[in-house]
C-alpha cells in the first residue's frame, strides 16, 4: 500500500462523493465559486461533497528548492473549507511518488477510497504524471471507472482571473485592498503576541508584536490601517510591517498599535485584518521625527477605519478615537 493510499484509507467518506482537488490556498472567490458548484451538483445527484487538498503546494515537490509563501496556514485553509459546508476535507501529502502516478492510478485510488462518483475541476485542471490527466482524459477514464467530470469556468475580476498566485503578487506589492477583493474578505494574519524590544513603549506607542508562520506571504513593508481582533473583540490599529530601519533593524517584524486598548496582550492570539496601506516604511533621521510621523499614522488609521463596517464579525470595542496601550512591545 502506498503512502497516498494509506492516507486516503484513513479519511473515508460516509457515502458516494462528488470531489474536487487542489491546494485551495486562500480559499478565494474562485475557489468559493467552484465549491458552490460542487455542492449544487452533489445535491442534484444525492452525493456527499469532498475536497482533496494537499498539506504543501505540489510545486514544492515538483521543483525542489523553490520558495513559495502561502496566503493562509493549513489550519486556516481547512477551517475555511469546512466552514463552506463541505462534508469531507481529505488532507494528503503531495510527494514525488504522487507526482509520478499515472492519471488512471490516481483516479483508481480516489474511486476506491473516496467513493468518487463525480469530479468538479477548474478549466485548466490536470492530474497524473506530466499532467496527462487533462479534462478529455479524465472524461474518458470517468466513463471507464464510473464517474462524471464537470469543469467550472474561472472567476474574473477586472479582467484578471482570480488565482492564488495573483493574490500573492498583490500582497507583495502592498495592494491589500485588491487582495481582499479577490479573497472575498479582508486579508489577515493570526499569531501569538510575543515580547519585543519594548522600544515602542518608550516612544509612547506600545506595540503588540506577532509571531507568524514563516511560510506565510506578508504584505509589502509599510504602515497599514488594520483591525486587530483579540479575545473576540476588535480594535482599530496601525500596523508596521518591516525592519524598523530608524533603529538599524534587519529582521522583518509585524507589530501593531491598538488605538483604544489598555491591557496586557502577551501570549494571546491576535488577528490582524489589513484594510489599507498608508505609507512606505521610512528611515527617519532622529527619534523625534519618527514619533511625529507615528502620531500622524495613528490619525490616518483612525480616519480610514472610522465608520467602516466590521468585516470580521467580532463585536467592536467602542469608538476608535482615544489613545490606547497594546502592552506587547
Amino acid at each position: 500500500m502506498t503512502t497516498l493510499d494509506q492516507e486516503l484509507s484513513n479519511q473515508a467518506p460516509k457515502g458516494p462523493t462528488a470531489l474536487t482537488i487542489g491546494t485551495f490556498d486562500g480559499v478565494h472567490l474562485g475557489h468559493q465559486d467552484l465549491l458552490s458548484r460542487l455542492k449544487a451538483l452533489a445535491s442534484d445527484r444525492g452525493l456527499h461533497t469532498a475536497v482533496l487538498t494537499f498539506r504543501r503546494h505540489p510545486r514544492l515537490a515538483l521543483t525542489p528548492g523553490i520558495e513559495l509563501r502561502y496566503i493562509t496556514t493549513l489550519e486556516e485553509r481547512l477551517g475555511l473549507l469546512r466552514d463552506s459546508g463541505i462534508d469531507l476535507v481529505a488532507v494528503v501529502d503531495f510527494t514525488r511518488d504522487v507526482a509520478l502516478l499515472k492519471a488512471g492510478e490516481f483516479l483508481e485510488m480516489l474511486c476506491r477510497r473516496l467513493n468518487t462518483k463525480g469530479l468538479v475541476v477548474g478549466p485548466d485542471f490536470a492530474l497524473g504524471n506530466n499532467r496527462e490527466g487533462d479534462i478529455p482524459t479524465l472524461r474518458r477514464l470517468g466513463g471507464e471507472m464510473g464517474f462524471w467530470v464537470e469543469p467550472v469556468e474561472p472567476v474574473v475580476m477586472d479582467k484578471t482571473v482570480i488565482r492564488s498566485s495573483v493574490i500573492r503578487s498583490l500582497l507583495v506589492q502592498g495592494e491589500v485592498e485588491g487582495a481582499g477583493a479577490m479573497l472575498g474578505r479582508t486579508y489577515g494574519v493570526t499569531g501569538p503576541v510575543v515580547e519585543g524590544d519594548r522600544r515602542g513603549r518608550t516612544l509612547g506607542f506600545p506595540t503588540a508584536n506577532l509571531s507568524l508562520d514563516g511560510d506565510l506571504v506578508l504584505p509589502m513593508d509599510g504602515i497599514y490601517a488594520t483591525w486587530a481582533v483579540v479575545d473576540g473583540r476588535r480594535y482599530g490599529s496601525a500596523t508596521n510591517v518591516g525592519v524598523r530601519p530608524t533603529f538599524g533593524g534587519s529582521t522583518r517584524v509585524v507589530e501593531t498599535y491598538l488605538l483604544d486598548f489598555d491591557g496586557d496582550l502577551y501570549g494571546k492570539q491576535l488577528t490582524l485584518k489589513f484594510v489599507r496601506r498608508l505609507r512606505d516604511e521610512l528611515d527617519f533621521p532622529d527619534v523625534g521625527s519618527l514619533v511625529e510621523q507615528m502620531e500622524q499614522d495613528v490619525d490616518d488609521a483612525r480616519s480610514v477605519l472610522d465608520g467602516l463596517e466590521d468585516p470580521i464579525g467580532a463585536p467592536a470595542s467602542g469608538d476608535i478615537q482615544g489613545r490606547g496601550r497594546a502592552g506587547g512591545g
